[in-house]
C-alpha cells in the first residue's frame, strides 16, 4: 500500500470528497502513483484524515467512475493502468477545464482578452 499525502481544508467551498479526488487524480496524472499500486483502504484513509468513511467512499467511487482507480472486492482499490496518450489527454483535459473556469470568471467580471493576457503573463512571470 502506498502512502498518500492528502491535505484537507474544512474552510473552503470545495467538498472534502472532491479535495480527495483532486489530490489523488493529481498524483496519478503526475505519475506519482503508478498503475496497479494499492491505495489505502477506505476505512484507513478516513481514519488518517479524520473524516467519515462515507466521504472517503464517495471519493473512491468518483475516482472509479473517472477510470483512475479500480476496486477488487476483498482486496482493495488500485491505480488504474494508463497508456501514455490517455495520460496526456487527461492532463490536457484537466487544464482545459480549469482554463474554462478562469474564462467564465473573467467574462463575469467584464475582463477582455488583452487584460487576461496581461494577467496570464504576470502569473507566468511570477512562477520563474
Amino acid at each position: 500500500m502506498v502512502s498518500i499525502d492528502i491535505i484537507i481544508t474544512n474552510t473552503g467551498e470545495v467538498p472534502i470528497y472532491q479535495q480527495i479526488v483532486e489530490q489523488i487524480k493529481g498524483a496519478v496524472l503526475r505519475g506519482e502513483l503508478r498503475p496497479d499500486q494499492p491505495l489505502p483502504s477506505i476505512r484507513l484513509l478516513a481514519k488518517e484524515l479524520e473524516i467519515s468513511v462515507i466521504t472517503t467512499k464517495r471519493a473512491y467511487e468518483e475516482l472509479e467512475k473517472e477510470g483512475l482507480i479500480y476496486t477488487v472486492p476483498g482486496k482493495g482499490s488500485f491505480v488504474a493502468d494508463f497508456d501514455e496518450s490517455r495520460l496526456t489527454e487527461s492532463r490536457e483535459q484537466l487544464v482545459a477545464e480549469k482554463l474554462k473556469e478562469v474564462l467564465d470568471t473573467a467574462e463575469l467580471l467584464g475582463l477582455g482578452r488583452a487584460e487576461l493576457r496581461k494577467i496570464f503573463e504576470r502569473v507566468l512571470g511570477d512562477e520563474k
